[in-house]
């Protein structure tokens, strides 16, 4: 059994609720921060699907991410409210979620329940799929346009 799935089980068996999200996660910014924060009241234990350098690339484009796994997953699990971080390397995280099998499945409010990967299957069970509200107007796509000069404030 992989590290990752025991540290799970263990949380189950100890009765922890389990809240997963999944993302990028290139420059961490505040926005990051807030929902992380967010997702982890929703329950004890925050785990955090965490796409693959290739799996970036494939979803945002050729020059992403602009920083490398090691250095984001670091960083990730760095933060208070992170417990546990999983990396994939699918363009989704569906097979991780039904590994997970999380009681609280958390995406931001660019989703609607509709579209979540893995919304279907954890509701399946009785768990609860909930979006979060950004509150701030961050993205790290906006942050690495800044740095090249392509936007400004």
């Amino acid at each position: 059994m992989e590290n990752w799935k025991e540290k799970i089980e263990n949380w189950r068996e100890e009765g922890k609720k389990i809240v997963f999200t999944n993302g990028c996660f290139d420059i961490i910014h505040a926005g990051h921060v807030d929902y992380l924060e967010k997702a982890k009241a929703l329950g004890d234990v925050l785990v955090v699907g965490l796409n693959s350098d290739s799996s970036v690339r494939r979803l945002k484009g050729k020059d992403r991410p602009i920083n490398k796994l090691e250095h984001r997953k670091k960083v990730l699990q760095a933060l208070k409210p992170v417990d546990l971080v999983i990396v994939f390397e699918e363009d989704t995280p569906e097979d991780l979620i039904k590994q997970v099998k999380p009681d609280v499945l958390v995406k931001g409010g660019d989703y609607t329940i509709e579209n979540i990967v893995g919304a279907d299957f954890v509701q399946s069970y009785g768990g609860k799929v909930i979006t979060i509200d950004f509150v701030y107007d961050i993205s790290t796509t906006k942050i690495a346009e800044k740095i090249r000069g392509k936007k400004s404030e």
